[in-house]
């Protein structure tokens, strides 16, 4: 096997596929980014991992002559992953700050934030069923701290990633659902402390605008996947991935039924860049892919033969009580407000990026998990 540090490039350059279909995507829009200062919370995680590549990689080929200054924030209470201390290592303009943004930003901070990415928030099931708690702080109070400090910063705009879940389980009438929806989400329940801290971030995004002038943008993420994304996620795709990678059955905890639709990283960052870049202030956009909207027994067998596996999907109920309590039975998005005011269009097929996703656990996963309990220091 080749060095780590070999290892690091090869899947830099790997990744510059994905990132080279944004730059293209996105064209003059990135104009604005040039010379900019941007601060990135929770960059230790999927949305960090893509969104720091991605600025990367154009500091290396588009803004060579205007590039962009990045802190990363993070409380790395996983740890720093090692693609995030390899990533700082050979891009100088990235500097990594700890911080916990239940925790108001420190005023020491002199040099004005341009654009704030907000992303830090407890987004696995798995993990906010068991903190759901520490899920309303980050969520709530972690929000309420960056839109103040993007109001002493007289920030250009703040993007706040709320979340699909956000419409709980509409019916059958309202699927594909569009942002004009406003939910069957249940107050109480194990789901509640996400999906409901999430429709409250959304409020706080309105206020701040309307009373501040704050220019808070709002997206609603649909199920994003691609590399970065953890195995150990607890998300249904990593875990069908585990399954594949060890050789064996893949378990579904359901009956199979419910259905989702899926979008590749380097669509979703597209419309997440396209939304921070737009004049819509304290608006909701879907961000996601509007087809196939597929079952997750269909989702196991299609990830299989991707896999060009000859194992099976399997039924088996899940030990945790709370598992399915609340769980829409489809979630799917109407897409047409982002088409029309964004210019947003999903370019890349669900096979394709599920074998991307594969290809990246098989050869530069380490690059991400091998050091997981390493600190910053």
């Amino acid at each position: 096997m080749t060095s780590d540090t070999s290892l690091f490039v090869q899947a830099q350059g790997w990744l510059d596929e994905d990132w080279a279909r944004m730059e293209k995507t996105l064209g003059p829009r990135l104009e604005a980014l040039r010379g900019k200062r941007i601060l990135v919370t929770g960059a230790a995680g999927f949305l960090g991992f893509g969104f720091l590549h991605f600025f990367s990689y154009l500091n290396r080929t588009f803004l060579k002559n205007g590039r962009l200054s990045i802190v990363a924030a993070d409380n790395y209470i996983r740890g720093c992953p090692r693609w995030l201390t390899e990533l700082v290592a050979v891009s100088p303009d990235i500097q990594l700050v700890r911080q916990d943004i239940t925790k108001p930003w420190p005023q020491s901070t002199a040099s004005r934030f341009n654009f704030i990415i907000h992303g830090a928030s407890i987004a696995s099931p798995k993990v906010y069923r068991q903190y759901p708690l520490e899920t309303l702080d980050t969520n709530i109070s972690g929000l309420r701290h960056m839109l103040e400090l993007a109001k002493s910063h007289r920030t250009e705009s703040i993007l706040y990633f709320s979340s699909s879940e956000i419409y709980g389980d509409p019916p059958a009438h309202e699927i594909p659902t569009n942002e004009a929806y406003r939910g069957n989400v249940s107050c109480i329940g194990p789901r509640a402390c996400y999906d409901e801290s999430k429709r409250l971030g959304e409020t706080l995004c309105y206020l701040y605008y309307q009373q501040h002038g704050v220019p808070a943008k709002i997206v609603r993420p649909f199920n994003n996947f691609g590399p970065g994304l953890r195995l150990a996620d607890g998300r249904v795709l990593p875990d069908f991935c585990r399954d594949i990678l060890a050789d064996r059955d893949i378990v579904l905890r359901s009956d199979g039924s419910p259905t989702r639709t899926f979008c590749y990283v380097s669509d979703a960052l597209t419309g997440y860049l396209l939304t921070l870049l737009s004049r819509h202030h304290a608006e909701p956009f879907n961000i996601g892919s509007d087809s196939p909207e597929i079952s997750m027994h269909d989702l196991g067998r299609m990830l299989l033969q991707v896999a060009g596996s000859a194992r099976q999907v399997i039924h088996k109920p899940s030990e945790e009580a709370d598992y399915l309590t609340d769980n829409p039975n489809r979630r799917c998005p109407n897409l047409a407000k982002s088409r029309s005011l964004l210019g947003y269009t999903p370019l890349v097929d669900l096979r394709i990026g599920l074998g991307r996703m594969l290809h990246w656990y098989r050869h530069f996963v380490d690059l991400e998990e091998l050091a997981e309990d390493k600190r910053v220091s």
